[in-house]
């Protein structure tokens, strides 16, 4: 594998993997489409876990246990997946049970 200097021209000197070998070619294209995939469950985890907490601060319970569900299974398919690990995903778990605990104890 060999680098390349970026087209961009950038100041900063970045450097790209340019791959000789057509195989390491697919697998840099395909690493890229699971980190983007992946990334799009990491950010759609922390959008959830917003709209809990605006619910919750809203004091409205239904929407909170609406969010509550969707962010729970959301968090399980991202870690059946790989997106995340599965003690990544079970503090998350946890941690959004407390958030919508709290609203119960209100």
């Amino acid at each position: 594998m060999r680098y390349s200097r970026d087209r961009r021209g950038s100041s900063r000197g970045a450097f790209t993997l340019m791959a000789n070998i057509h195989s390491q070619k697919k697998r840099i294209l395909r690493s890229e489409r699971e980190r983007l995939e992946n990334r799009h469950y990491t950010s759609a985890v922390r959008t959830y876990f917003r709209r809990l907490e605006a619910a919750v601060a809203a004091g409205d319970d239904a929407t909170a246990d609406a969010e509550h569900r969707e962010l729970v299974s959301l968090i399980d398919k991202a870690v059946k997946r790989g997106a995340l690990h599965r003690n990544t995903g079970a503090r998350k778990k946890s941690r959004a049970s407390r958030v919508r605990r709290g609203s119960a104890a209100d």
